[in-house]
């Protein structure tokens, strides 16, 4: 009989997010501080989420953690570094001493379990969403309040903009140890109801060219890299934050895309040069602003982050006539899983003149599925026992 529970678990979701200013370079490997500010919106958890169960007890002889059912290898210099930042901030509160210490002693071990609902290392954001529900479950184990930017930063520099809903800028920060390098949020996700995010899913395989190595190369090869985070994002920054502000549609559209496209060139004028987009990326590149042009303004704008995937914002009463102009362009393999997934769509056939407009060649099969969302919130905290992927025994509960 133990006089206190044997085990303390807690259970946490995180969203992705998308940027729509690109974070590309780092001025500071080790603390993960970027080479300038960045700008993202968070993706709804309904379509797009992790979630992380954390557990600590006296019993447990190491660290170890689960992703996706898999067990991995806790010693990876990202999650250490999560793992010692949480605790020194555990620490720094226990000896301030304005809280009743927890019954849980710091030297405890701890069992993280981690699954996403979405294919990881596809370029769906994987880890910024699971940096994010680690850091932000740790601090609720070790009952640590303060900003968590540092903590998710260390393991996935963009992790730091999923702890908020909505729109999120990363402030790049001046210092060189990193404490004024935080996200905060820049409008909640109430501010813009009637935004959508659909994702066209182009292949769901592991990328050649991870992204931790391709902006290091980046940032020591790239003059155009250094041109663009010097002396063009500062303005950006600024004007996204108004195009939001002001739900402007046009402005934000097309300053995502024009920043998305010089991020990809930034990849091109690296030696070697590197490319993430495919020739389906590049079909929807085309397709979108065939789209614009025939309706002479911007309705939809894409974003394609370090892989093939493409982002697409559009306002709701456009879905469906851009959803229909997708299918239409790249016809779903009839044999395949649900082309739409996520947010229901209503069917609506495409007049002739957009079809003429659009003036493809049909791939079928090259856009794998859709993914439907709109803006979300940060993290959550699951109060439903039921909802741990730890087990009482502090090992992965078998899957249902």
């Amino acid at each position: 009989m133990a006089s206190e529970k044997p085990l303390v678990a807690v259970t946490c979701t995180a969203p992705v997010n998308i940027a729509v200013i690109k974070y590309w370079g780092k001025r500071d490997e080790d603390l993960v501080l970027p080479i300038n500010s960045s700008l993202s919106v968070t993706l709804h958890q309904d379509q797009l989420k992790t979630t992380t169960t954390a557990a600590v007890s006296k019993d447990f002889t190491e660290d170890r953690i689960w992703l996706n059912g898999r067990e991995e290898d806790v010693g990876q210099p990202r999650l250490q570094a999560c793992l010692r930042e949480i605790r020194r901030l555990a620490r720094k509160r226990r000896s301030t001493g304005d809280e009743d210490p927890l019954p849980l002693s710091l030297t405890y071990k701890v069992h993280i379990a981690s699954v996403n609902n979405f294919p990881t290392a596809a370029g769906l954001a994987s880890s910024a969403a699971g940096y994010a529900c680690l850091a932000y479950t740790l601090a609720q184990v070790y009952g640590v309040d303060s900003d968590l930017s540092e903590v998710a930063r260390r393991g996935s520099g963009s992790a730091c903009r999923s702890l908020y809903g909505g729109f999120v800028e990363w402030q790049m920060g001046e210092r060189a140890d990193g404490k004024d390098s935080i996200a905060r949020q820049v409008a909640p996700e109430s501010h813009w109801p009637e935004l959508r995010v659909l994702i066209l899913v182009v292949s769901a395989e592991k990328k050649l060219m991870g992204s931790t190595a391709g902006m290091q190369t980046s940032v020591e090869t790239s003059p155009l890299l250094r041109f663009r985070a010097e002396s063009v994002v500062p303005a950006r920054m600024a004007e996204m934050t108004r195009c939001i502000q002001e739900r402007d549609f046009q402005g934000f559209g097309q300053l995502t895309m024009k920043d998305s496209n010089q991020f990809h060139a930034t990849c091109l004028d690296t030696f070697p040069p590197i490319s993430y987009l495919s020739d389906t990326s590049r079909r929807i590149v085309h397709l979108v602003h065939r789209f614009n042009t025939h309706h002479e303004q911007t309705k939809v704008a894409y974003t394609f982050d370090a892989g093939p995937n493409a982002v697409v914002f559009t306002l709701e009463d456009t879905v469906p006539e851009f959803v229909a102009a997708v299918q239409h362009c790249f016809p779903p393999e009839s044999n395949g899983d649900k082309f739409l997934k996520g947010l229901p769509v209503r069917p609506t056939p495409l007049s002739d003149e957009l079809k003429a407009a659009l003036d493809v060649d049909p791939i079928p099969g090259s856009i794998k599925y859709i993914i439907a969302t709109q803006v979300g919130p940060g993290p959550q905290i699951l109060d439903d026992p039921h909802a741990h992927l730890l087990g009482p025994d502090g090992l992965p509960k078998p899957a249902a």
